[in-house]
């Protein structure tokens, strides 16, 4: 019955699950862009070789959800992610090769792309539609615990023994991640749930953007992460870059630092934002994370070094905390009957990908031209562009 709640034995698996992958979407992203200057990379390469690989996990994404709507064996979706983290940490120790770096990042945003519809269909298949907010509300509590343990570690071995550290513990956590989530029981998982079809429904699925371009709630929350994280994906990589380009941090503990920092506002506002959620809809919770990016910009703009990580990355914790629960939940919602619920949230995480991805390369040779403090404020004003087209279409999408 769908109003039963879960049992242990498939809960317990899915939050260990969701503890151990969080180096699967962030993994050694955050870590990249200081080993790579400590050997010499200027800021536009570094940016380049990251935006390759978020374009190529941005094509992606929308295919593979299709694929995990299609898909009798979900599990199988977070196995393959978990092997792309392992290759991703060994190339890059391996060769610091402009290819070879950029490799490994396409592995990575693989992995990225990849984990987050597949572990939402596996939510929905255990929860139903009734239970998915709670459970992915708890879900992304454990997410962020698990990036804030993580990065802690990672700060604390990239200090100690080096990189080589960081990237062998990103490998570590992928494969645990795997062996959890072949802890969930097969049969745990309702298919027709995970897609969001009321019917076994055995046609085709549609052209993904014909979709997004019909679903009109879908397309503004769509753009409007385009917005957003074209500005947000910068602003962390590059503060980092400033500091220790100042020689005001050590690189992998000041990394470290503001992962932990957010990650750690992140647990307490993931639960605030299903708790909100369950009580009205999901717009206003959107709405008050597009808010936070230009206070960030500014700040970052105004402070560098050890002295702006606490402001600046509780501001990141609660605006990417909110997103994380509300963005996968008024999807499932919205498109909840229509058995593309995964296809649905490939194709948002593509269109958001345009703005992630664009987001390294942009800020880069913008910080490498006229320096890191302008760019601040540039890719904070992104946030505003967010809000704006997030009121100018609030009669479609408040009802979410």
């Amino acid at each position: 019955m769908a109003s039963r709640s879960p049992s242990s034995s498939r809960i317990r698996p899915l939050f260990a699950l969701n503890f151990f992958m969080a180096d699967m979407q962030s993994g050694i992203g955050p870590f990249v862009g200081v080993f790579l200057q400590e050997r010499g990379w200027a800021s536009g390469l570094i940016g380049t070789a990251m935006t390759i690989g978020n374009v190529a996990g941005m094509l992606i994404t929308t295919p593979i959800g299709g694929f995990i709507d299609a898909s009798r064996n979900k599990r199988l979706w977070v196995v393959i992610p978990g092997i792309c983290v392992v290759l991703a940490s060994a190339v890059i120790l391996i060769s610091q090769d402009f290819w070879a770096v950029t490799f490994s990042q396409v592995a990575q945003s693989l992995a990225s792309a990849a984990i987050v519809p597949a572990v939402t269909g596996i939510t929905l298949g255990i929860a139903k539609q009734k239970g998915f907010n709670a459970l992915n509300g708890r879900n992304q509590a454990f997410n962020h615990a698990g990036n804030m343990v993580g990065a802690a570690l990672s700060g604390y071995l990239g200090y100690e023994f080096g990189y080589v550290a960081v990237f062998a513990l990103a490998a570590v956590f992928g494969a645990i991640a795997i062996a959890c989530v072949l802890m969930i029981p097969a049969k745990a998982i309702d298919d027709r749930a995970s897609r969001g079809s009321k019917e076994d429904d055995s046609k085709a699925p549609p052209d993904a953007m014909t979709m997004l371009l019909k679903h009109k709630p879908l397309l503004v929350l769509a753009l409007a992460l385009a917005l957003f994280h074209l500005g947000n994906a910068a602003i962390v990589p590059l503060y980092g870059l400033a500091a220790v380009a100042e020689v005001q941090a050590n690189g992998p503990s000041f990394v470290a630092t503001t992962v932990v920092i957010a990650q750690g506002v992140m647990i307490v506002t993931s639960l605030i934002a299903m708790k909100a959620a369950s009580k009205r809809n999901y717009w206003p919770v959107i709405l008050v994370s597009f808010m936070f990016l230009p206070v960030r910009g500014v700040l970052a703009f105004f402070v560098t070094g050890w002295w702006g990580v606490v402001p600046m990355q509780v501001l990141d914790g609660i605006g990417t905390g909110l997103q994380t629960v509300a963005v996968p939940g008024m999807v499932a919602r919205s498109l909840d009957g229509t058995g593309r619920i995964n296809l649905g949230q490939g194709a948002v995480i593509t269109v958001q990908g345009v703005g992630a991805s664009l987001s390294p390369a942009l800020g880069g040779w913008i910080a490498q031209w006229i320096g890191y403090g302008p760019t601040f404020l540039l890719l904070g004003g992104f946030g505003l562009a967010s809000i704006a087209l997030w009121l100018a279409f609030r009669a479609a999408v408040k009802k979410y």
